[in-house]
């Protein structure tokens, strides 16, 4: 590994801002998942749903419950570098999450989707937010012919 600083501080950007970006993409594939759900909710004759929206609703509930639960180690490591405050925050929230993917396990409704479709768009726009943030905040440095040769 090279001493120039210049690709110290690129391996740093990229695996910041890649990190926040795949975080956001996947939680908007999450949202989109529970979202096709809502929009394709069909119910048999009882009022329940049918058995092609109860195998989607299955495996978009299962998805966003693995990636919680990604979430939820993630933020309870040590070495985890947010602010104590915003962990303790997320985790409040996760907790919330794992509770209404239970209810729905339970009792599924398709207005019971879309608190976790929005909460996971939001924190998916607030981290793609922070990713152009830092991108603004350090913008790629223009290199000379013989620094792109190091």
């Amino acid at each position: 590994m090279s001493n120039n600083p210049l690709n110290a501080y690129k391996i740093i950007e990229q695996t910041t801002i890649s990190g926040r970006e795949t975080e956001a993409r996947v939680l908007n594939k999450a949202a989109q998942k529970l979202k096709n759900c809502q929009d394709t909710w069909k119910t048999d004759s009882r009022g329940n749903p049918d058995s092609t929206t109860e195998a989607k609703l299955d495996e978009a509930l299962n998805f966003n419950q693995r990636l919680w639960s990604i979430f939820q180690a993630e933020l309870s490591k040590h070495e985890n570098p947010l602010p104590v405050n915003l962990k303790q925050d997320l985790l409040r929230l996760s907790a919330f999450i794992d509770k209404r993917i239970f209810e729905v396990l339970a009792y599924p409704a398709r207005d019971n989707l879309a608190i976790l479709i929005k909460i996971n768009q939001n924190i998916a726009a607030g981290l793609n937010d922070s990713a152009q943030d830092l991108t603004a905040q350090f913008p790629e440095p223009t290199l000379m012919p013989q620094q792109a040769a190091l």
